[in-house]
């Protein structure tokens, strides 16, 4: 039982004592109510010190975790004097007096903060006794660094962000948060971080076109728009026609530049690329030559022989570029026409683009567009090389280089369209090694680990590689979500909306937990919940 309990107790034997008219009793109490009422005015002062030391503690505690914030930066005297600050701040007792404080900061076996405080409180009661004042003190240790973190940026690139000031409020919070994470690394393994800017792709690095997680099916093939849906006029495409693609997943795509000399979308009728459709950085992915041969489709009104075709009756001036000569059975009919052969890109043309993992038709049965596989063996693990002519920055694997990371941020570009789920994937993958990326060792005897996804996005999904569905392409990301989280992966959901989408549900149910799902609707208040993100992330703990 406290001290303060006793009170009760001993004003109820004095009075009992004080009332008690036998003279040996008297003669007792009054040897005894001195230290009968030392004992009471004791237990008055101690409950009041008690009371003054829990609202010294609760200050000293909350001083301590901000200035922990920025220890690292600060000499003695700086720590103590910014210890001092906030803690006058928080401490409102007027009867604590003569407040003293020393911080001390060690970064020797994961960084601590001690902060020690003493304040003096004048007494009510003890004072009759000659105790006029008591020295209260407390201290307040902090300590981080016992958990290690690899953090995966995952951040939206695409179109719709080159608005409202949305890829500058980004980079600026990024930035912030790459600080953060700087700060928080006391030993070069405390921290790795890696990047992933998505679109509707991602960019794994062009200089990795020999790898063995590349699939090249695709783009070694012909476009299937070329071998199933020609149009009618295909053997009439050649110089000064326009181009007949707007944008494959192969090494085939066509773009404004076909020509060092030209922004046009047209097949060039001069120059090195005379002929050659949409060429530019894809020059010779098709040639268009002139032939002339007995062709299907160009008859003459009368009986003809040697002719290619089902029939021999037609009229020669309704087919283009047809003429005939002769008559009767020597009439030869011939047609002027483009013969178009494929040629592959070199695949060191390659822009580092690739798609989703799966079958070129649909996602594998294995759906290794939703899991952090190893990209390498079949077709369907890899990554399907891609020529999207939006390609973000290349992603960079964890990585304590903050100079490469912020290079890497503030050279990031709106392009392109939405796909949550491959940026969420690579990251994922990012964390845990494979393909493009190789992960530090764990020394899990000595720390522990923490891998977190911050996904950032402005829009909703848009495009992948199969799908123009919203709703198909959420039902993929949100397998993603599910199973990285069922491998230990933590994940933070950031949505910002400023044209009025609404809150995504799928972020919302992908994030770990309901307070690290956000939803913001202005750029401006990207800043905020990046640092908070970043507070959280610094693992500071109260130790005693």
């Amino acid at each position: 039982m406290s001290k303060p309990s006793i009170l009760p107790r001993l004003c109820q034997t004095a009075f009992s004592l004080f009332s008690d008219q036998r003279g040996n009793v008297a003669i007792m109490f009054g040897i005894a109510i001195l230290p009968i009422m030392a004992a009471i005015g004791a237990a008055v002062d101690y409950s009041h010190a008690s009371s003054v030391k829990t609202a010294m503690q609760a200050a000293l505690d909350s001083t301590a975790l901000m200035l922990s914030r920025d220890a690292a930066n600060k000499d003695d005297g700086q720590l103590d004097a910014a210890a001092k600050n906030y803690f006058n701040a928080l401490f409102t007792r007027a009867e604590g007096k003569s407040v003293t404080i020393n911080a001390t900061y060690n970064a020797s076996g994961g960084r601590s903060l001690t902060v020690d405080a003493s304040v003096v409180m004048d007494t009510d009661f003890m004072k009759l006794f000659g105790y006029r004042q008591t020295t209260l003190k407390s201290q307040a240790v902090v300590k981080w660094g016992n958990k290690r973190l690899r953090v995966a940026l995952v951040l939206d690139n695409t179109g719709s962000m080159a608005s409202a000031g949305k890829m500058t409020s980004l980079i600026s919070a990024t930035n912030s948060l790459l600080s953060q994470l700087k700060s928080v690394a006391v030993n070069t393994q405390d921290v790795y971080v890696s990047i992933v800017p998505f679109v509707k792709d991602v960019n794994l690095g062009p200089s990795n076109y020999n790898a063995n997680w590349i699939d090249w099916t695709d783009w070694e093939d012909e476009p299937p728009y070329i071998k199933t849906n020609k149009p009618a006029n295909w053997d009439q495409l050649g110089p000064g026609g326009a181009c007949p693609f707007n944008e494959w997943s192969h090494g085939f795509a066509c773009t404004t530049s076909p020509t060092s000399a030209s922004t046009t979308s047209y097949i060039p009728s001069s120059g090195s690329y005379s002929g050659y459709i949409c060429p530019g950085v894809d020059n010779g992915s098709k040639v268009s030559r002139k032939s002339s041969v007995k062709y299907n489709g160009c008859y003459n009104s009368v009986q003809v022989t040697n002719v290619i075709g089902t029939g021999n009756r037609a009229t020669c001036g309704t087919t283009t570029n047809c003429s005939c000569s002769g008559n009767g059975s020597n009439t030869r009919c011939i047609q002027q026409y483009y013969a178009h052969t494929w040629v592959k890109n070199s695949r060191s043309t390659w822009n580092g683009c690739v798609a989703d993992r799966g079958d070129i038709n649909a996602p594998n049965s294995n759906n290794y567009d939703t899991n952090a596989d190893a990209p390498t063996g079949s077709s369907a693990k890899q990554y399907p090389a891609a020529q999207y002519t939006m390609c973000p920055q290349a992603a960079i694997g964890l990585t304590n280089d903050w100079a490469t990371m912020t290079t890497l941020v503030n050279n990031m570009s709106p392009d392109g369209n939405t796909n949550q789920g491959i940026g969420l994937q690579v990251g994922w993958l990012s964390l845990v090694g494979g393909g493009p990326f190789t992960v530090p060792v764990k020394d899990k005897v000595n720390y522990e680990y923490e891998d977190v996804i911050i996904l950032f996005t402005d829009g909703l999904n848009t495009q992948n590689r199969w799908y123009n569905s919203q709703a198909e392409i959420d039902a993929r990301q949100q397998m993603t979500c599910t199973n990285a989280k069922a491998a230990g992966m933590t994940i933070y959901t950031i949505q910002v909306s400023t044209e009025g989408d609404p809150a995504s549900a799928l972020l919302q149910q992908c994030a770990s937990t309901t307070d690290k799902s956000f939803f913001v609707t202005s750029a401006g208040q990207l800043g905020t919940v990046f640092e908070q993100i970043g507070t959280n992330l610094s693992k500071l703990r109260v130790a005693k």
